[in-house]
Parts: C-alpha cells; sequence; structure tokens
C-alpha cells in the first residue's frame, strides 16, 4: 500500500511539471514571435529610409505607418524644435534665393508688353466742337476737334472752377477718411464720457433774441455787379457758392469767403432779361425764366451746355416767370395766370398734371417732403394740395388778407407765412392749417408799411426774414419762437439795402444775403452760426 501510495505521488508531480514545461515553452515562442517581429519592423523602417518619397507614401498608405515611428513623431514634438544644422541653414538660404529669383522672373512675364495690339483699340474718337453747346469749352479758334478723353478732362476742369473746388461728395478719398476720422473721434468721445464725472449740461445753443450778431461782408458779387435789378441771389445747396441773376440777362456764380467773393464764371443769355433763377436740388442744374418769354433755359454746370426749353407740350402759357421746385428734386411748378399750376417732371422737363386754384395764384411753395404744395392766391385764400393725386386736401383763408402776394414753409414743417399787399406777415403752425378754415395765426408781424413781397425762413427754423421791394431798407428779421424783430437789422439811419428784390440764408445760416435794385448781392455774416 506504500508502495501505491508513492507512485500516485510521482505521478501527480509528473502532472504539475508538464503545464510548466508548456508555459516556458510558449513564453519563448512569443519573445521569438517579438523578436522577429521586431526584426521585421526595422527591415521594413530600413527600407522605408532607403526607397523614394513615393514609394514611401505608397507603402505607408497599403501597410500604415509603423508603431515606433508614431512614437519617435510623438517625442519629437514632445521634445521641441531640433537646433538647425548649418548645411541645412545653407540649403534653406539656397531655396530662398531660388524663390525670390522665380517671383522676380514672374513680375518680369507680367510686365512684358503683349504680343498684339489691334490699332483699332488704341484710335480715340474726336469730338467736334464747333456745336453751339460746346463753343464755350473751346480755348482757341484752333480747337475745332477734341479727343474724347480731353472733352471729358475739359468739363472736369469747368465744373471745378464752377464749384469752387471738388466738392466733398465727389471726393470719395476724403470722404472714406473723413468716415475714418469721425468713427475714431466718437469713440474717443465716448471713451473721455466714460471717464470723467460731473454735470455734462451746457447752455443752450438756440439762437438769442433782441440783438443778432452780424457783421457786414462786401457783397457777394463784387468781382461783377449787375446791369440794372438783381431778382435772385441763391446759394448753392452744397458748395461754398451763391448764384446772382437779374435783368441784364446773365446768371455769375461767386465763391463765397466773406472777404473777396471771386467770381467763378458768368453766362450770358442773349434777348432773356430773367424773371427768376433757382439752382437744382442736386446743385448740378440751374433754371432761368424770362420776363416776357413762354420758354425757360436749363444751364447744366457738369455738361458745361445751356438747354432751351422752348415749349412744354400741355401747358398754354403766354408767359412763364414764377416756378417752384420740389425738396427731393423730383418736380418743378409752373405758376400760370387764371390759377393754373402746372406740375412737371424735373428730369424730363414734361407736363405730369395740371391743377387749378379760384382767381389767380401769385406765390406757391413745396413742403420739406415735397408731399404737399401751398398754394395762396390773389383773393387772400390759401389752397393745399396733395403732390401725389395732385387734389386738393384743404383750404383757409389768410386773416385780414386784401391780396396774397408771397408765402413759405419752415424747414422743419413747422410754419407757414403768408404775406399780404398790405405789409402784414401772418404766421400759422402748420396743424392748425390742416384742420380749421379761417385758422388763427400764433403772429401777425406788422412791421412793413408797404407790401410783403418776400418772405423766408432760415435752415434751423430760427429766423423769418420778410421784405417789402416797394420801399428802402423794408428787411426785418424775425426770432422764433419769441416771434420778435431784432433790433439792429438793418442799421439805424444807414441806407445800404435799398429796394429788396431777393434774400437767402446759407445752407448752415452763417450767411444772409440780399440782392436789391442797384445791381448788388449784399451779404452779411451771422457770427451765431458757426459754419457756411
Amino acid at each position: 500500500m506504500k508502495v501505491a501510495k508513492k507512485v500516485s505521488k510521482g505521478t501527480k508531480a509528473g502532472k504539475m511539471t508538464k503545464p510548466k514545461r508548456t508555459a516556458k515553452r510558449l513564453l519563448v515562442v512569443a519573445n521569438q514571435a517579438a523578436a522577429a517581429e521586431a526584426a521585421r519592423r526595422a527591415r521594413h523602417l530600413k527600407a522605408l529610409s532607403c526607397v523614394s518619397g513615393a514609394e514611401r507614401e505608397l507603402e505607408e498608405l497599403v501597410f500604415g505607418d509603423s508603431l515606433t515611428g508614431e512614437e519617435d513623431e510623438l517625442l519629437r514634438r514632445l521634445a521641441g524644435p531640433r537646433p538647425v544644422t548649418a548645411a541645412e541653414e545653407k540649403n534653406l538660404q539656397e531655396e530662398s534665393s531660388d524663390s525670390g529669383v522665380e517671383n522676380e522672373a514672374k513680375r518680369d512675364l507680367l510686365l512684358k508688353s503683349p504680343a498684339w495690339v489691334d490699332e483699332d483699340d488704341e484710335a480715340e474718337e474726336n469730338v467736334d466742337m464747333t456745336h453751339k453747346y460746346r463753343k464755350v469749352l473751346m480755348k482757341s479758334d484752333a480747337e475745332t476737334m477734341l479727343t474724347k478723353k480731353k472733352l471729358k478732362k475739359r468739363l472736369e476742369e469747368q465744373f471745378q472752377q464752377a464749384m469752387g473746388g471738388v466738392p466733398a461728395w465727389a471726393d470719395l478719398e476724403n470722404r472714406k477718411s473723413s468716415k475714418r476720422t469721425l468713427s475714431d473721434s466718437d469713440s474717443d468721445e465716448d471713451d473721455d464720457l466714460l471717464r470723467r464725472t460731473g454735470n455734462f449740461i451746457t447752455s443752450s445753443e438756440s439762437l438769442p433774441r433782441g440783438i443778432l450778431k452780424m457783421s457786414t461782408c462786401p457783397p457777394a458779387n463784387q468781382e461783377r455787379f449787375a446791369n440794372g435789378k438783381l431778382v435772385t441771389v441763391q446759394f448753392h445747396p452744397s458748395a461754398q457758392v451763391v448764384m446772382t441773376a437779374g435783368h441784364d440777362r446773365s446768371v455769375s456764380l461767386f465763391q463765397v469767403d466773406g472777404i473777396r467773393n471771386p467770381k467763378i464764371q458768368s453766362i450770358y443769355l442773349e434777348s432773356f432779361p430773367i424773371y427768376k433763377a433757382h439752382f437744382s436740388m442736386d446743385g448740378e442744374q440751374v433754371i432761368a425764366t424770362g420776363t416776357h418769354h413762354s420758354m425757360f433755359f436749363v444751364y447744366d454746370m457738369m455738361a458745361g451746355s445751356i438747354i432751351p426749353i422752348p415749349k412744354v407740350r400741355g401747358v398754354e402759357e403766354k408767359f412763364l416767370r414764377n416756378f417752384e421746385l420740389s425738396p427731393d428734386g423730383s418736380f418743378m411748378l409752373l405758376i400760370g395766370n387764371s390759377g393754373y399750376l402746372h406740375l412737371l417732371s424735373m428730369k424730363t422737363k414734361e407736363l405730369i398734371s395740371t391743377m387749378k386754384v379760384n382767381g389767380r395764384c401769385t406765390a406757391s411753395a413745396f413742403t420739406p417732403d415735397s408731399s404737399k404744395i401751398y398754394s395762396y392766391s390773389k383773393e387772400g385764400e390759401v389752397f393745399i394740395w396733395d403732390v401725389r393725386s395732385r387734389k386738393s386736401l384743404h383750404k383757409f383763408e389768410d386773416e385780414g388778407s386784401l391780396e396774397g402776394k408771397c408765402i413759405a414753409v419752415s424747414k422743419n414743417n413747422q410754419y407757414v407765412a403768408c404775406g399780404s399787399s398790405s405789409g402784414v406777415v401772418n404766421l400759422y403752425t402748420t396743424d392748425v392749417c390742416l384742420k380749421e378754415n379761417r385758422p388763427k395765426p400764433v403772429k401777425a408781424i406788422m412791421n412793413l408799411v408797404t407790401s410783403a413781397t418776400c418772405v423766408t425762413f432760415n435752415p434751423t427754423t430760427e429766423i423769418l426774414a420778410v421784405a417789402s421791394r416797394d420801399a428802402d431798407e423794408a428787411v426785418k428779421l424775425v426770432h422764433l419762437p419769441s416771434y420778435t424783430v431784432f433790433s439792429n437789422f438793418p442799421v439805424f439811419r444807414k441806407k445800404q439795402i435799398y429796394l429788396t428784390q431777393s434774400m437767402d440764408f446759407s445752407p448752415r445760416s452763417g450767411y444772409f444775403s440780399v440782392a436789391n435794385n442797384k445791381g448788388k448781392a449784399l451779404l452779411f455774416r451771422l457770427k451765431h452760426y458757426s459754419f457756411f
């Protein structure tokens, strides 16, 4: 029994040692396989280092990149950029010089002249300068023909002379720089506002009543006085330029500086004494009507041409004298006889529609938004028209008016001023005029003793100028909204204005001009306003 037990123990020991040997063999085999795999990888890396770049990319695409390569790349990135050797630096310099040579070669290639040129492309078309609308552009009798390029340059020079330089709206570079400057200044002001504390409320910038701070400048047209009555004076809507027109058949442009006021240009309309002249709202044209003509002229300052409008189809008028232009530049209103109002397109100068008031229309005015027309009849009635439908919206009677003479609407559409033959100028608010048939004026200005023939508001609606052409020095400036007259204008016992024919304020109220019967456009500087 003992022998049997020993044998059984030996058998168990044999069974225990056999798995241990098998595990050892498996471990040896695994190590050999790992070594073989490592050797294979080493050979593969060696082969990759020997083949070309294209073959290497192809093999990596098929077999995948090696684990060792990925580990090496990770370690290289963690270690940071390695120092560049002298040989590599020399190679980089050579490559950069080669690229510079290539760039110079490309530039030379671009600068080379074309291989073939069509002579017809180079030929410029000539323009006949003897045409009646282009004769004014000729500098000598020999310039009978000009190329289109030279003609364009000549027109640009003439326009700049007429405008007193390049207008701000035409100078794109200055407009861009001014926008950048404005944005920078706004941001600086905002930053400054946030840095400081205290009271930011300042004194009012509104015009004070009583005494108007002003100075007398040389006449706006001192370099060319009109021979006779000066019927129109008007400031350009955007440039620092003033226009005068009179019975001497001429329209003149002057640059306003308050010192010399140099003349820019004059045009002469043969056998055409001017009744009224007016700038178009874009400032590119001048429209002029005559005293005894059924036609009118358009002076195109951009093209340098004078265009006659001999007859407007559908307008049966013996004389075309008084007219108004809409602030948006779309319409021209001709005031005819027997109460007829002819609405024309400003672009085509063709008739759009005709309206009629009761009696005879003496004056008209557009509202600032060009949506309505106020027409003042000789009988003292005011008709309000809708421009879109050409229908009468309302009618009211001007209080105490014996005969209507002139009418004006303020630039902010707050007031309507009606001047009558009695010399009284009634001032109404527009909302009352649209509702009541017999509105009460907020102020009846009775400083004139002869017919009120001209009324106009300044752009800020702080001054109302009223005048009469029937008496010397009959001009008054009324302060709004106090409705009081400035006591220092005109100068007491100093005769300088004579008979007022026309008045106008500059676009920002810096200047005030009066055209008189002596052919002068008197100029006054209003010091409260710092801009032209």
